[in-house]
């Protein structure tokens, strides 16, 4: 049985592809033991996305395990692709897992996200599922690159959102913003709390790029599958983040659901509520408040 059996291939603009899985009721692809994997990644649902001009392809992350990098590769194949790069948002599990899938690639990130794969090779590579070899990126950049992918220009961008390696994509031609990490729907997921003001501060300069829609990495299926999401996701974000951290202090703040926190945002419809949030909510509580961070 394949890993990648319930991935579904999106196309929510000519030649971009949206790779999609989980968010399924009741199903796990792992283990039923607590699992990055599964618990994780899965169950609020994960993309990784491709960009085709001609027989060229930009493959931004590479998913969740090596089978779903073998289905990505196959359906590119499938299009007439004969030459992919790859561009990695950051280090984290569910974003390099698939890397040896594309080991004869160039594989592409910033300077920072490769050092801090080599700094956590073995957290990597005793995860559960293992991320075993952890394939290491070919190039690196530093602040900001361009590439051209066929006809496309596509710019890459260094920020601190999320993780301090985080790397968007923008495609100028289409006004679309790929966004990896650095936002999610329904909020963001704080794993280096220690830089939360910096992330705040970086997405007022995310919102200040040129872009109409997001695709993230993390987020509502068919709205991915529709275009994305507009600009207001980036402040949903920021207003998320700084509301957290004004009422850390505030009693009974961890007992207060995700659902009545977003409030705001749900009655403007800037975020969407999936209940699986509330077990990141939770842990972001906690992680402003000092627990150890999971690697």
């Amino acid at each position: 049985m394949s890993l990648a059996e319930t991935m579904r291939i999106h196309e929510p603009y000519p030649d971009i592809f949206a790779y999609y899985d989980g968010r399924i009721l009741g199903k796990r692809l792992h283990s039923d033991k607590p699992n990055w994997l599964d618990d994780g990644a899965y169950s609020l649902g994960v993309a990784s996305y491709a960009i085709i001009s001609g027989r060229e392809a930009l493959v931004y992350d590479t998913h969740i395990s090596f089978d779903h990098a073998r289905a990505i590769r196959s359906h590119l194949s499938g299009l007439g692709v004969t030459s992919i790069r790859v561009v990695l948002s950051h280090w984290h599990t569910d974003h390099v897992a698939g890397n040896a899938g594309f080991i004869d690639c160039p594989i592409l990130s910033n300077k920072l996200t490769r050092d801090t794969l080599i700094e956590k090779r073995k957290v990597l590579v005793a995860k559960d599922p293992p991320i075993n070899p952890v394939v290491m990126p070919t190039e690196t950049f530093d602040g900001e690159m361009t590439l051209e992918v066929g006809d496309i220009t596509v710019k890459l961008m260094q920020f601190d959102i999320h993780s301090a390696d985080g790397t968007i994509l923008l495609l100028p031609h289409l006004g679309v913003l790929l966004a990896g990490d650095t936002l999610e729907d329904s909020v963001t997921y704080i794993s280096e709390p220690e830089h939360t003001a910096r992330h705040i501060v970086e997405l007022e300069r995310l919102a200040g790029l040129d872009f109409t829609r997001i695709l993230p990495n993390h987020g509502d299926e068919q709205v991915i599958a529709s275009g994305g999401y507009p600009p207001s996701l980036v402040t949903a974000t920021r207003d998320y983040l700084t509301r957290l951290v004004l009422r850390l202090d505030e009693p009974g703040l961890s007992d207060r659901s995700l659902e009545s926190f977003i409030a705001p945002e749900l009655a403007a419809g800037t975020l969407t509520y999936f209940a699986p949030y509330e077990a990141v909510h939770s842990q972001n509580i906690a992680m402003l408040k000092g627990a150890p961070a999971d690697e």
